[in-house]
């Protein structure tokens, strides 16, 4: 199994100049490998950033998130010489309308998990990421009317009864969890009707762009109402909170590098790197309890991903064989 998208050459009878040319394809999947781990390690980090900007609420911190996300995103824009890039994708309707319809999405993701970091529900946002790709399977029968597989079928019918016993666990639906995979979900699919059309500082900037009216009315109503901390806490402070658009746009680039790199079934597999580290870090460094009915739940949701994960597999081997077969046949 490989993370390039080229299928794996025969090494004997490949001559010298072959081997050379097979090269860079190696290096760009190892390349594509560094960059994908470095975007979700930073993304299953995240939770230790929150927690410094507290006592800073959630609605804080997010405004904050997107205006300094837009600056960031204007200096790269800048130095890159990309401003043709936004204005091409602000002459199209189709674009802008997607883009802020993502970007509303994003930020009702950024609010949720935020809120769950900072209140000490860590552990229930990293099962919203776990329960994530399930989600978006499920997105795919209801919206694009996919047909699931056998195996699929069985993986999101085990995360229903996972849902079913964390339930029970927390007395409530885990909403937070549940919030988190359908925003997400929802913009991995808004996202998808842009394609490659827009790179990822742009279509970062156009989102945050399109959110920063908002973002600014939120931080002036906190303010009045005497619960800003962004110029109160010391210049610490106001360094951590600004610099939330680098903490933004610096993984959100990385897996731009990465997706270009890999194969869809590599970044499959990558993913699950985010929550597996939200997780760890919320049992260990922040504490966080786990009953045994919550071990329960996740290990049942694991188990569904393990499942759709087989399946990924197995699919995708299947398509490169029959990839690799179809030149013999034609």
């Amino acid at each position: 199994m490989g993370f390039v998208t080229q299928s794996k050459p025969q090494i004997s009878g490949t001559s010298g100049k072959q081997q050379k040319a097979l090269k860079p394809a190696r290096s760009e999947g190892a390349k594509g490998a560094l960059y994908g781990v470095g975007a979700y390690g930073l993304w299953g980090l995240m939770p230790l950033y929150f927690i410094l900007l507290i006592p800073a609420n959630s609605i804080e911190i997010v405004a904050n998130r997107v205006v300094w996300s837009v600056i960031f995103c204007a200096i790269i824009i800048t130095v890159s010489r990309g401003w043709g890039k936004i204005g091409a994708a602000l002459r199209s309707r189709r674009i802008m309308g997607t883009l802020t319809i993502a970007g509303f999405l994003i930020v009702i993701n950024w609010l949720t998990y935020v809120f769950a970091v900072t209140t000490g529900n860590t552990i229930e946002a990293s099962l919203g990421y776990f329960i994530n790709p399930l989600f978006s399977v499920l997105l795919g029968v209801i919206l694009l009317k996919e047909r699931l597989r056998p195996l699929q079928w069985t993986a999101v019918g085990i995360g229903f009864v996972a849902v079913v016993v964390l339930t029970f666990s927390y007395g409530k639906l885990p909403w937070i969890a549940l919030i988190l995979a359908a925003s997400f979900g929802l913009y991995g699919f808004v996202k998808n009707r842009v394609g490659g059309r827009v790179d990822a500082i742009t279509s970062l900037s156009i989102e945050t762009a399109v959110l920063t009216p908002f973002a600014i009315a939120a931080i002036v109503i906190v303010t009045l109402m005497g619960q800003a901390t962004l110029t109160g806490m010391g210049a610490g402070h106001f360094w951590l909170m600004a610099s939330a658009g680098i903490v933004t746009a610096v993984p959100l680039l990385f897996f731009g590098a990465s997706a270009r790199r890999l194969s869809m079934t590599g970044i499959g597999l990558l993913q699950f790197m985010t929550p597996v580290v939200q997780f760890i870090i919320a049992i260990t460094l922040l504490d966080e309890h786990m009953s045994v009915e919550r071990w329960i739940g996740f290990v049942i949701v694991w188990v569904a991903l393990i499942i759709l994960v087989t399946d990924m597999l197995l699919h995708y081997r299947k398509s490169s064989r029959l990839r690799s077969l179809a030149p013999a046949n034609s």
